[in-house]
């Protein structure tokens, strides 16, 4: 099974310069938790989650809708196309430890976006056989890579919290 046969290709996204505030009511609109962020051309150049937005509201002192999603997305991009394997798009999301995995053409354009939800909803239970090419098994090694807590480098451990009594 292929990417395509299960992605999810009614994809709200916005551009560089859509303040947070617009990039979160696409979110509610769409029940989604992440929004693909574009240039004029259509390419796909980020993406911006739920935690993308809380984050940077909590850490700049201003209003979501003073802050555009250009200045939140990272330099990093993950994706696939529409061609590649689900067992590809499983490594990818366990390497990267990300839970979404925007969906592109050879030139960039976004074509959809493969979700550990969407693969959640077509593993097959059972025997291990891969009809669709995702077990339950494929999919809980996947998400228990993505929750995996990262090693904090020693300046992230300023801000982590105190155990009680410490």
């Amino acid at each position: 099974m292929k990417v395509q046969d299960i992605m999810t290709t009614s994809v709200r996204f916005c551009d560089p310069c859509t303040n947070l505030a617009e990039v979160a009511r696409i979110m509610w609109d769409n029940d989604c938790g992440a929004v693909p962020v574009v240039d004029r051309d259509g390419k796909l150049i980020g993406i911006i989650t739920d935690r993308d937005i809380c984050i940077a509201v909590g850490t700049n002192h201003r209003a979501a809708s003073d802050i555009a999603a250009g200045d939140v997305i990272s330099g990093q991009l993950y994706a696939c196309t529409p061609e590649d394997g689900i067992t590809a798009a499983l490594e990818a999301m366990t390497l990267m430890k990300v839970r979404r995995l925007p969906v592109i053409d050879s030139d960039g354009a976004l074509q959809g976006i493969l979700s550990i939800n969407d693969l959640v909803l077509h593993a097959e239970k059972g025997s291990g056989k891969k009809v669709t090419g995702t077990t339950y098994e494929d999919v809980v090694d996947t998400l228990k890579a993505i929750c995996e807590h990262r090693i904090l480098e020693p300046q992230e451990e300023q801000g982590k919290a105190r155990p009680a009594g410490a």
